[in-house]
Formats: C-alpha cells, structure tokens, sequence
C-alpha cells in the first residue's frame, strides 16, 4: 500500500521538530507500506472487477485496518486504549497509541462512513486541545481506493472541506495530520479482501 498525499492540520511546538516525531512517521510509513495483497506479493493489489457497496462486493476494510495496526504493535503501540480523563472519555478507544516524552501519540484508521471519519478526527483534535494527546493521525483512503472497498467508507474528498474548521481550533502545541493512502495497483488474479478483523494475513 501506498501514501499518495499528506495533509497537517497542526504542527506547533517542541514534538514536530523532535527525533521521536522523525520515528513515529517512520514507524507509520513502514507499517502502510507493508500493508500486501493478494498474501506474499510485493505490493497491495485489488482486482479491478471487485469494485462495489453492494453484498459480496468490493474489499473488506477491517483487515487492512489491522495489518496496519498489528505491524505497530511489534514496534511498541499500544492498541484499543481508551483515555478516561476529561474530555476524551466516553469517544470510544483509539486504535493504537505510542508513549513519547511529550505525551501520547495516537492513529486512527478509517473503517466507517463519513461521520465515523469526524468521530476520529474529533477525538484526536479533543485529545490535543485537553492535553491528554501530544498528536494524532487519520488514515483515510484516497478517491481511487474508495470504491473498491465495501460499505460507504469515510475518504480524504469528504473530510477536506473542513479542515479549515479543526485548524482553527486554538491548541497550544501539537501534532495533528492526515494520511491518504491507495493501492498499489489493480491485479485481475487478486481475489476480493473478506470482510474480518485478521490483518496478519495481508502483512
């Protein structure tokens, strides 16, 4: 899998210029570019056929989420954890954190429709604005992704027209970005990702 642009919506203070933020990315980066498919290829692949919302069709998503997640683990992130002071309580668990000196780091990766998207972008905004968070990133796929993956899944094209508003947001230091990420390429041989939660299968 691929990143294809990268979008900052805050980037103030002592984390963006620290050597920790310089391996957070690069923990990030090497954990979408492992992401593969069909199993054992050098690259992620869908077939250009397995396009569609409907029953039986396009790709799971949950499976990509966890591949993604479960090569952060071998580095040290910390899954499913919930914040239980102030403001972030009751949003639910952020998909993987990574402890720093200035604090938490948090990713999220899109697995619902455009409203889960906000969710996620609002819990890492609120966790920065509360301090409980030192940064966040949403993973989002892009325009040419999208409609291979089942269900109406959250991309980048929908969440872009409010970023102005999460930048406004007065916070005092911290990280805050999105990732776009797409395929590889299109493979006719590769078969349709099934819908789960066993992202081993696709490192």
């Amino acid at each position: 899998m691929k990143i294809v642009d990268t979008k900052y919506i805050l980037k103030k203070g002592p984390l963006p210029r620290s050597l920790i933020m310089v391996q957070i990315e690069k923990e990030i980066k090497a954990a979408i570019s492992k992401i593969s498919w069909p199993p054992g290829s050098a690259g992620f692949y869908l077939n250009p056929n397995s396009k569609g919302k409907g029953r039986g069709e396009g790709n799971g998503v949950k499976p990509i989420k966890e591949a993604c997640i479960t090569y952060l683990k071998t580095k040290g992130w910390k899954d499913e954890l919930r914040l239980r002071p102030r403001g972030v309580a009751g949003t639910g668990p952020l998909d993987a954190v990574r402890e720093t000196p200035f604090g938490l780091f948090a990713i999220e990766w899109e697995t619902g429709n455009i409203s889960s998207s906000h969710r996620a972008l609002n819990k890492i905004c609120l966790g920065v604005l509360n301090k409980e968070l030192a940064g966040g990133v949403l993973v989002l796929p892009s325009t040419n992704l999208y409609p291979y993956l089942t269900d109406r899944v959250g991309n980048f094209r929908e969440i872009a027209p409010y970023l102005p508003l999460w930048q406004s947001i007065p916070y005092k230091n911290g990280v805050i970005y999105i990732i776009v990420v797409e395929q590889d390429g299109l493979n006719k041989k590769a078969p349709r990702i099934p819908k789960g939660t066993d992202g081993r299968a696709l490192l």
